[in-house]
């Protein structure tokens, strides 16, 4: 069987009927318009992100929760007409997970999608899901199937409509961006049409949309690929890091490695010198004794236990690296695709006062990771903000994004820091995020932008050549530029 495929067989009547009543769970809907709009010219609302960093005035915030469809649409519309009359720019959002204002319009009209639909085609191998769905609500649908998806964000708590829109990556293996697996999606350009985009269909809208951070239009539902559920076994290698990349370029072009990611060591003594490779692979149990996709409370809560206790204690750190490289590779048992997928990033979470997480991601050429991690080293300040976390993970090669940040195969280097909220800890920041996208387009990559508004201007372009062609489709389609955000004001406007 391809690794890319669902299993060649014709789904019985056991099938139909668990998908009509899952289904059913989350498709039917009540009549009543159940989008709420909250805010008015005179009470305005101020909304942030998942940064802390941004509070931002909106005018109005529609709440797009399980509805009418069609009383959405009108809703949606009749938001869209005030904004063209008033002049206020739209951003549309999901669970706001983004950290620079990706998804917040200052002064303007504000859209959170909520609604949960997800309707599973498995003879077709495909899924339509509404925007607002998180992936919690796919893998719940999904996982009674033995069904998943080829491509998601490491967490369940994110949309599948932010997946989309910043263009989202995973640890699954070999596979580019969540984009590469989507097959069309809908989206309501400024005037209130609602256009299908696809390979075939409004193909330049589906290039400009994908990775385009809601610039173009509100994505209603998207259809994507799915993939077979399957137990996977778990291997971890600990290695030097100037070992790792050529080790993890095999296992993510090996057929039987069906998941792979790599942790870099972050204690100050030997920082970022130690790498853990792990790959997993299926078993030859089937899908139909497969258990369900389900994380414990106490593994949550010892994890993040364990993660949090590293913030300003070296000791902390080396206890979780020898938790991560000793313990759990003695511990780990096998483990569903699914189970794997569906855990949320709200349980590492902080709730240190005057604390704030914030993510960065650089894509680096495989061949020069090495050179890259040396120049993080003499970069990432000893103290604040307080390295946490580096994952990596691979990326093949992205055909699809217009703003594409993996032109060829990459290395992704996702970094995860804790820094106070001051100001002076926000220069630090900035300074140092400068200075490590700096290193990585020197050596041929390019960084994420769905984080902190701190790179330049002339690193923005330098990073995504195709900057220009983006410009000029978003004043295409968008002529009065109606979908603005935090991210469009600092960087295009």
């Amino acid at each position: 069987m391809s690794r890319n495929l669902l299993p060649r067989r014709v789904p019985t009547r056991r099938d139909v009927l668990k998908t009509a009543v899952i289904g059913a769970g989350l498709v039917l809907r009540p009549k009543h318009l159940q989008a709420v709009v909250q805010g008015s010219a005179t009470t305005p609302l101020v909304l942030n992100d998942a940064s802390g960093l941004n509070p931002v005035k909106v005018k109005r915030h529609l709440v797009v929760r399980p509805g009418d469809e069609a009383h959405t649409v009108e809703d949606l519309r009749a938001l869209l007409k005030e904004a063209a009359q008033t002049g206020a720019p739209v951003a549309s959002g999901g669970a706001r997970h983004s950290m620079g204002g990706q998804s917040l319009p200052r002064d303007g009209i504000a859209i959170s999608q909520a609604a949960p639909l997800c309707v599973p085609d498995p003879g077709r191998g495909l899924c339509r899901v509404s925007a607002g769905a998180r992936w919690r609500d796919v893998i719940a649908v999904l996982d009674p199937l033995g069904l998943s998806v080829p491509v998601m964000q490491s967490n369940n708590d994110f949309s599948i409509g932010g997946t989309l829109c910043v263009n989202a990556h995973g640890w699954a293996v070999p596979f580019g961006p969540f984009g590469t697996t989507v097959r069309k999606f809908r989206l309501m350009l400024a005037d209130g049409t609602i256009v299908t985009c696809s390979p075939e269909e409004n193909q330049e809208l589906f290039s400009a949309a994908i990775g385009g951070y809601g610039l173009f239009g509100i994505v209603l539902d998207i259809d994507i690929k799915l993939t077979e559920n399957l137990l996977l076994a778990p291997t971890y290698t600990t290695m030097p890091t100037d070992r790792f990349a050529e080790r993890f370029t095999n296992a993510a072009r090996d057929p039987s490695v069906r998941m792979a990611y790599g942790r870099l060591a972050v204690a100050r003594e030997a920082l970022l010198e130690e790498a853990l490779l792990v790959t997993y692979r299926p078993t030859e149990q089937t899908a139909e004794r497969l258990p369900t996709a389900h994380v414990s409370g106490a593994y949550r809560f010892l994890a993040g236990r364990l993660f949090r206790a590293q913030i300003g204690s070296e000791r902390a750190k080396k206890a979780r690296w020898f938790a991560e490289t000793v313990v759990l590779p003695r511990a780990a048992g096998t483990i569903t695709r699914n189970a794997l997928l569906n855990s949320p990033v709200s349980a590492l979470a902080g709730t240190e006062r005057g604390r704030t997480d914030i993510l960065h991601e650089y894509f680096v050429p495989p061949s020069r990771l090495t050179a890259f991690v040396a120049a993080c080293r003499k970069l990432i300040p000893e103290r604040e903000p307080d390295l946490l976390n580096v994952t990596l993970r691979y990326l093949d090669p992205d055909p699809v994004s217009m703003l594409a940040f993996a032109p060829e195969p990459r290395i992704a280097a996702v970094m995860l820091f804790s820094q106070s909220t001051t100001s002076v800890a926000e220069a630090t920041m900035r300074s140092m995020t400068e200075g490590l996208i700096d290193v990585v387009l020197t050596l041929g990559g390019s960084f994420y932008l769905p984080y902190r508004l701190h790179a330049r201007r002339d690193q923005v372009r330098s990073a995504y050549p195709r900057i220009e062609d983006f410009l000029s489709r978003k004043r295409r389609y968008d002529s009065q530029l109606r979908f603005r955000n935090l991210m469009w004001d600092h960087y295009f406007a």
